[in-house]
């Protein structure tokens, strides 16, 4: 790749970096306000039916995908005809998924002695078909860093199945209000999508030369259903030994932290799977880009999550209520797991750019085994014990993620590591002033706590930046900021 090519290339990651941030930040609000709302609206019994038919067929939505999304836009070229003959697969496969659901629905019900599941799963069926035509439309918007259009797409689904949820829960729907959540937001989606590609595919033709494309997803879906069944087994431990309740109580606090993290990391993986790619015979700005990532992600997530850690419980009162505050001790736990997931993502981008699924399959189950055992072994203690199981796993895992990924990959991995060090001494320390100025500020109330948990983190995180190492990191982020601001303009 010429110089020229890489600024260009590099304006345009940029910019689709600040508008995926800007958008990603406006999709929380959305999702906050959805958990908000309707938790005021519905029982913790609603959430854990919803949960319990999610955790079964969203294994489902791994290989309506069948990692083609990420075929087609990891792949250096990419002609109509095959992009035509990813559009029918995907869409074929979803449509058999949805006629597989229907079918299965009683044995859904009685995985979990739920009779309610049957009608809930087979409404949920269509989901799959509208997913499974949005696939190549969203990859083809990917591939052509069209990330406005996707944001507009995602924002406006979002929206739609908010209003359409809690309208209907208004009206008494219960469940089903959440069950038409989805399907409304499935549909807006996948017209939005269409609209905003300007491409209509062919009609399926045999022949197309898409081999290599189901070689990479075949290994891709793979790993993707390892990592579904290990990060998913707490919801169906939870579903069958302990009941909806509890189980609602757990997706409350799972939803309210956990979906607008991935809604952050997954777009960020849009915005670097491309340009990676294009870098893969250039390990110097290869590298470079992989530790200015997760510098990133650490400096700013993390930063979040341990204030969340913090002060689990003002912000479980100020945005649920005091009716779910049982909900408190898990959402400082998943807090703490995303930390250490947030410090091994970057490993994941690397998988893919360098088209190492086999390797990333490998890697999955080894990383599944290990959750699957502390979860299986965590659950004797209830539903807490869960969550610190889910706490735990990625703790242990992702420093062999980054010593998987030194093997596989050839990445420079000693910065990755001095880095997630800095990372987590940070979090550490911003984390403990934060949760003393919370507990200092009890008598005041949940929202003063809050607020005295915040400004606590900032003044601490102010302070280490006055360390050499910190404000080297400091400055890195600063001036990728400013280059984002800069070339989006």
């Amino acid at each position: 790749m010429t110089t020229g090519a890489q600024e260009r290339l590099g304006h345009r990651a940029a910019r689709g970096a600040l508008v995926t941030l800007v958008a990603q930040g406006l999709k929380i609000l959305v999702q906050l306000a959805s958990v908000v709302l309707l938790a005021r609206l519905l029982t913790p019994h609603d959430y854990g039916l919803i949960a319990m038919v999610l955790a079964v067929i969203g294994i489902g939505e791994i290989f309506r995908d069948f990692g083609l999304s990420s075929a087609a836009i990891q792949s250096p070229t990419l002609s109509r005809e095959q992009r035509s003959a990813l559009f029918w697969i995907n869409g074929a496969i979803g449509t058999g998924l949805a006629l597989l659901v229907i079918l299965l629905a009683p044995l859904v019900a009685a995985f979990y002695s739920q009779p309610d599941l049957e009608p809930i799963a087979r409404l949920l069926a269509p989901v799959f078909v509208a997913n499974g035509f949005a696939t190549q439309y969203r990859a083809s918007l990917v591939r052509e860093l069209r990330f406005r259009s996707l944001a507009i797409a995602d924002i406006g689904s979002a929206l739609v199945g908010l209003a359409s949820a809690a309208g209907a829960a208004l009206l008494g729907a219960g469940v089903m209000a959440l069950v038409l959540q989805q399907l409304a937001q499935a549909a807006c989606l996948l017209l939005l999508l269409t609209v905003s590609s300007h491409w209509l595919p062919g009609l399926p033709r045999r022949g197309a030369p898409v081999r290599q494309f189901l070689g990479f997803g075949g290994n891709l879906v793979g790993s993707q259903l390892v990592g579904y069944v290990a990060n998913n087994l707490d919801t169906v431990i939870i579903g069958l030994r302990f009941g909806a309740a509890p189980l609602g109580i757990y997706s409350r606090a799972f939803q309210l932290l956990m979906t607008p993290l991935n809604q952050i990391r997954s777009p960020l993986t849009s915005v670097a799977l491309p340009v990676l790619s294009r870098l893969a015979d250039d390990p110097q700005r290869f590298n470079r880009y992989v530790q200015a990532g997760q510098r990133a992600l650490g400096y700013s997530l993390v930063a979040v999550l341990a204030l969340v850690a913090a002060a689990a419980e003002s912000i479980t009162t100020v945005l649920l209520g005091d009716q779910w505050l049982a909900a408190a001790p898990v959402l400082r736990l998943l807090a703490i797991a995303g930390i250490f997931q947030t410090l091994a993502f970057v490993g994941y981008w690397v998988y893919l750019a360098r088209g190492l699924t086999r390797d990333l399959l490998q890697y999955s189950i080894l990383s599944a085994i290990i959750r699957i055992v502390i979860l299986l072994t965590a659950s004797q203690w209830g539903v807490i014990g869960v969550a610190v199981g889910y706490a735990i796993a990625p703790a242990v895992s992702w420093p062999i993620s980054l010593w998987w990924l030194s093997r596989r990959s050839g990445v420079a991995v000693r910065p990755l590591y001095s880095g997630a060090a800095r990372i987590l001494g940070c979090a550490v320390l911003g984390g403990a002033a934060s949760w003393g100025a919370a507990q200092g500020a009890a008598p005041l109330g949940p929202a003063v706590q809050l607020v005295a948990a915040t400004l606590a983190l900032t003044a601490c995180y102010a302070a280490l930046v006055l360390l050499p190492p910190i404000r080297r990191d400091a400055g890195e982020v600063v001036q990728l900021l400013r280059q984002l601001r800069s070339r989006a303009a």
